[in-house]
């Protein structure tokens, strides 16, 4: 069955909720534009993200790119707009007295903060895959998984898991095209603590972790290669890119493995 590209998304500021867009771009350092481009530290240098504070989670974020601009909404606040470029101190003292925590804001045009630097291009599901994972948490939805796993790039087509098929052994990766993008498929991703958490509020769901890697244990498919899994906690693929200049890629793109 044919893959297709389906959702792309960008995260702008880590830990912060993303927006969906209709194309991107692959920069030569693997990451797509403005994808984790901005993120939180406190005075040690230290992330300050939602592995750290649950209260990350209270934080909507409503984006205008092309005015390079954010409005942030929070219970604990009046709702702001902030230029990213203009307002960066503004907009750490607004999220810093959300969070109790004092934080500056950084950024990193050329790469982003990925959490794998090794791997840091775009994160890849099937979304027969996010429904699975629903499932297995009644009362969830897939919106909500989705929310809570925070891939960059949704394929459609086919079983569940079958992202699985774009990693290998170690020290192998798995070459594919999206569109007339090339990138290489090399791990399931390991999990942290957000995923267990509700997205809007940071509740914690009791068991999540457990449940989770009970279920993938058992849904393993036959096409996965069980040696990449020291524990069963990992969701979705991370890649990385090798290429001299920009990749575009769009909704609508065709996805197909390479070899």
């Amino acid at each position: 069955m044919a893959w297709t590209l389906t959702h792309i998304w960008i995260y702008p500021i880590k830990s912060l909720p993303g927006l969906s867009v209709s194309q991107s771009e692959i920069l030569p350092t693997g990451n797509l534009r403005h994808d984790r481009e901005f993120a939180f530290f406190d005075a040690e240098g230290q992330y300050v993200n939602a592995k750290r504070t649950a209260k990350i989670h209270r934080i909507r974020a409503s984006w205008d790119l092309p005015a390079w601009s954010v409005t942030l909404t929070s219970q604990e606040s009046n709702s702001d707009t902030f230029h990213l470029n203009h307002d960066r101190q503004r907009l750490a003292a607004w999220v810093g007295n959300i969070l109790e925590i004092p934080v500056r804001i950084e950024q990193r045009a050329d790469g982003g903060f990925p959490d794998d630097e090794e791997a840091s291009g775009p994160t890849v599901v099937a979304t027969s895959t996010l429904k699975s994972v629903a499932a297995w948490f009644p009362g969830l939805t897939v919106e909500e998984i989705r929310c809570r796993f925070r891939a960059n790039l949704e394929l459609d087509g086919g079983e569940s898991f079958r992202e699985d098929q774009l990693f290998k052994a170690a020290g192998e990766t798995v070459e594919f095209r999206i569109g007339d993008a090339r990138l290489s498929g090399t791990n399931p991703c390991q999990r942290c603590v957000v995923p267990s958490r509700a997205s809007q509020s940071g509740e914690i769901w009791p068991f999540f972790q457990k449940t989770f890697a009970e279920q993938r244990m058992a849904t393993l498919p036959d096409w996965t290669d069980r040696s990449r899994f020291d524990h069963f906690y990992r969701l979705a693929v991370n890649t990385r890119v090798a290429a001299e200049q920009v990749q575009v890629i769009r909704i609508g793109d065709r996805v197909a493995v390479i070899g």
